[in-house]
């Protein structure tokens, strides 16, 4: 597999950093979680299946699990000792405290010059924010994305997927793949710097226009990957579900109309987006009431459009072309699992599906560190796991 032989000591916790590292694992790299003696919070987080939650299976598969007290010497010193044998580290705490926990990029690099070394964060490890406490929705909002991102009703919504992360989450992947990359003609490893914000404002290109060229926030109503075109949008059906029209090129515009009778609308769909567009909208707004959702998926089979149906999570996790993608997968137990979305030809990801618990893997790992028996018990006396 294509991260065979990179061995990864993961300390972050929830959603970015996990994600990335299961990545790796599932594509050959060894991935080490260091975890607090409290453990990992998502193994606590929402529902579970045999005591294990849907969340850090989504995230920490193929993982191996060691829990020290970094607040102890010996507890740290096993950690740097374990950093020593890595190619990559990351660490998603607030900004300065690793380096205050002395697991930082400076004493680790110290000692082992070609580790590829990530600091994920919320603000970024420096700027006026950068001490700031943040979630995903914080930054979101910094960012601009919610004032997009419109409910019916108008007003900023929560998004239904934790953006800021799952950006940061790629992001800071792609950055230590070009660094690793890198390593290989210089030998040195590098330090990372990924926050949630930046990875945010860089997702926003295309949404940029009026707020670049005319210095002012886009109305929302004009711009034409948010609703200013009728042909890229959200639309009710009878059964209170939604179908999605998502492509404005004239050309869908013709098939759709076409299949509806009304061609003497589609002049009002040619660019730009905006109100005038509004007739066109009133009528598809009108004639998806009349029928279910179901239906109208029935009626455009076959029709060059950009059109689908509003599916439920569940729905979508019965999607014949997820599954086809192997997208959704079950294991011999019967979990779903989300599957890898790389897809390589030659030397393919292998998803296996083992959750280690809380600290299972510490004295293999601390033994392979050169800590004999006696070594590793007086440090479990001490408390250092």
């Amino acid at each position: 597999m294509k991260l065979e032989g990179i061995r990864v000591l993961d300390l972050s916790l929830f959603l970015p950093g996990p994600v990335l590292t299961q990545m790796m694992a599932d594509h050959g790299a060894e991935v080490i979680k260091l975890e607090p003696l409290a453990g990992e919070p998502n193994r606590e987080i929402g529902p579970k299946r045999d005591g294990t939650t849907v969340y850090f299976a989504n995230t920490h598969r193929n993982k191996k699990s060691i829990s020290l007290n970094l607040k102890s010497p010996a507890g740290l010193e096993a950690a740097l000792r374990l950093a020593d044998t890595c190619d990559v580290m990351i660490e998603a705490f607030r900004p300065g405290v690793a380096a205050r926990l002395g697991v930082g990029y400076e004493a680790v690099s110290a000692r082992n010059p070609g580790i590829v070394y990530c600091s994920m964060s919320a603000w970024g490890q420096d700027g006026p924010y950068a001490q700031k406490p943040a979630h995903d929705l914080a930054t979101e909002a910094v960012a601009g994305v919610l004032s997009i991102n419109l409910g019916p009703d108008g007003r900023p919504a929560i998004p239904g997927i934790a953006g800021a992360d799952m950006l940061s989450s790629m992001m800071t992947l792609s950055a230590l793949l070009m660094a690793l990359l890198r390593r290989k003609d210089t030998g040195r490893g590098d330090y990372i710097d990924v926050a949630m914000a930046d990875s945010l404002m860089a997702a926003l290109a295309n949404n940029m226009g009026t707020t670049f060229a005319e210095k002012r926030p886009p109305d929302i109503a004009h711009e034409r990957a948010l609703g200013g075109y009728a042909m890229y949008g959200i639309y009710p059906t009878r059964d209170d579900r939604h179908v999605v029209i998502g492509g404005s090129e004239i050309h869908f515009a013709e098939a759709i109309l076409g299949k509806l009778g009304r061609p003497d609308l589609l002049e009002l769909c040619k660019p730009p987006p905006g109100p005038h567009q509004n007739p066109v909208k009133d009528f598809l707004r009108e004639t998806f009431l009349t029928r279910t959702r179901d239906e109208w998926v029935a009626f455009f089979e076959g029709v060059n459009a950009s059109f689908a149906p509003v599916n439920t999570l569940r729905e979508a996790a019965d999607d014949p072309q997820l599954r086809h993608r192997e997208m959704i997968i079950e294991d011999a137990r019967g979990w779903e699992h989300i599957g890898t979305p790389l897809k390589f030809r030659e030397e393919p990801g292998q998803l296996r599906f083992e959750f280690a618990t809380l600290g299972e893997h510490t004295e293999t790992v601390l033994e392979g560190l050169g800590y004999d028996a006696e070594a590793r018990a007086a440090m479990k006396a001490d408390g250092v796991f």
